[in-house]
């Protein structure tokens, strides 16, 4: 008999502890698969009538991209040691975003939340990100993210 999900990485306490999404603002559920380039996560909190992004009763398709920003997240707070706290990161930009479905809360399947990391240094990475669920496209697009952007800021005033 095949489980219903792959066995975790992470599951979401372990997320809790590591990324600034707290409470019910944490949407993932845990990581599945992760190494230096990809991380993919799977949610179930899309179906949840509480889930903070809901609006007028209905998640629409473009919170998608906070989904893959938490996941963006767990991938950096993964990739860092466990001694060493994540770089704080913010959402800098998002580019050719694709929504293929106008809202997640009529999913009945879990999603799955993939971040592809691109290129990056110190301070900026840019990550590939992709949601799906059962094996359909809800969303896609790319998004940059500023590492510790206030120490940045800082540094060049």
């Amino acid at each position: 008999m095949k489980p219903d999900r792959e066995p975790l990485l992470a599951d979401r306490a372990a997320i809790l502890a590591r990324i600034p999404h707290q409470c019910s603002m944490c949407l993932l559920d845990g990581v599945v698969a992760c190494d230096e380039t990809e991380v993919r996560c799977i949610a179930s909190s899309h179906r949840d009538a509480s889930n903070p992004l809901r609006a007028h009763g209905r998640l629409g398709a473009v919170c998608a991209i906070e989904y893959a920003a938490q996941a963006m997240a767990a991938h950096g707070a993964l990739l860092a040691s466990a001694a060493d706290k994540p770089a704080p990161g913010f959402l800098a930009s998002v580019r050719g975003v694709q929504l293929h479905v106008k809202r997640l809360d009529d999913i009945d399947e879990d999603l799955e939340v993939t971040a592809t990391r691109i290129s990056g240094d110190a301070a900026t990475i840019l990550y590939d990100f992709r949601v799906s669920a059962g094996g359909r496209a809800l969303a896609d697009g790319r998004a940059a993210v500023f590492l510790n952007a206030a120490a940045a800021h800082a540094a060049a005033t």
